[in-house]
């Protein structure tokens, strides 16, 4: 593979070092990954894809930044460092540098402290829900205006939005709008009140890992403040998560009763974007959630 002279010049520039060594890393379905090797035995993950997809990039060094701050307080869970981002006019590319994780092999209480890990980044509060910029799940953009209240954050900056789009690409009929409507009306009545938690925003078992060191590593965020019961809702959604996690997430801070009966209601959301990613093998699924309520 031919490295971008932009990239080389990269890291030249900012560490003095020179690339000696490159190889694919797979796993990603958007961008072209890669690791980096230097002169001195440091190693990079680099993602690359198209530069007017750059801003996606800036977006995600964004989020990752958020949650370093975050948990850098306890050193808990570990957030891959952003060292910069670059583009190659030339070729057309642009290029997310990050520090290279070793993935390790979980043992132990890797779960359990996972798990409370997570409860302290979500202890992390805001006064409002939301962001101050918008930013992406996936490579599908994700609203994230700043609002008082979760049931209109929710209503109006996750499920609106996605339920619009998968009507112009020819999903759901008119009922399952009613239903939608419905639901809007029913969530006060629904979903507890709980203060806005710094959320990873897409954490699905892909999106994490454990490093040689037994720790995890939270991947590949959609940040943003929001009720950190759509977060646990999420892990349920595609399994990846073991049961001593949610164990150790309850033993500190217990979510309030009830949760397992709102749980699909948050899932709701990335039921939708999965319908907009992936096509119709979730309408049917989402339409069941929202007949229900």
């Amino acid at each position: 593979m031919t490295l971008s002279p932009a990239l080389l010049d990269f890291f030249l520039d900012r560490t003095g070092q020179e690339v000696t060594g490159d190889a694919p890393v797979g796993g990603g379905c958007i961008n072209d990954t890669m690791q980096i090797s230097l002169q001195d035995g440091s190693r990079y993950f680099v993602k690359q894809n198209k530069i007017s997809l750059r801003d996606m990039f800036e977006k995600e060094a964004a989020g990752l930044q958020l949650m370093a701050d975050a948990a850098g307080e306890t050193g808990e869970i570990r957030i891959p460092e952003v060292t910069g981002l670059t583009e190659d006019h030339e070729s057309g590319q642009a290029f997310l540098i990050l520090s290279f994780v070793d993935e390790g092999r979980r043992s132990g209480d890797f779960d359990r402290r996972f798990g409370r890990a997570l409860a302290g980044l979500h202890r992390h509060a805001n006064r409002q829900y939301g962001l101050d910029h918008d930013n992406y799940i996936g490579r599908l953009p994700q609203k994230n205006d700043w609002r008082d209240n979760w049931n209109s954050f929710f209503m109006e900056c996750r499920l609106e939005p996605q339920f619009a789009m998968a009507r112009e690409r020819g999903f759901f009929n008119g009922p399952a709008r009613q239903s939608l409507d419905r639901l809007g009306k029913s969530l006060p009545e629904l979903l507890p009140d709980e203060p806005p938690s710094l959320l990873h925003g897409d954490l699905w078992g892909g999106n994490y890992m454990c490093d040689n060191e037994n720790q995890p590593v939270l991947i590949d965020p959609a940040v943003y403040y929001g009720h950190r019961e759509t977060e646990l809702a999420f892990t349920t959604l595609f399994g990846g998560f073991g049961r001593d996690f949610y164990s150790g997430y309850e033993e500190s801070w217990p979510l309030q009763p009830g949760f397992s009966e709102r749980r699909d209601i948050y899932n709701l959301y990335p039921l939708l974007v999965h319908v907009n990613l992936f096509g119709g093998m979730y309408v049917s699924q989402t339409e069941s959630i929202l007949r229900r309520y």
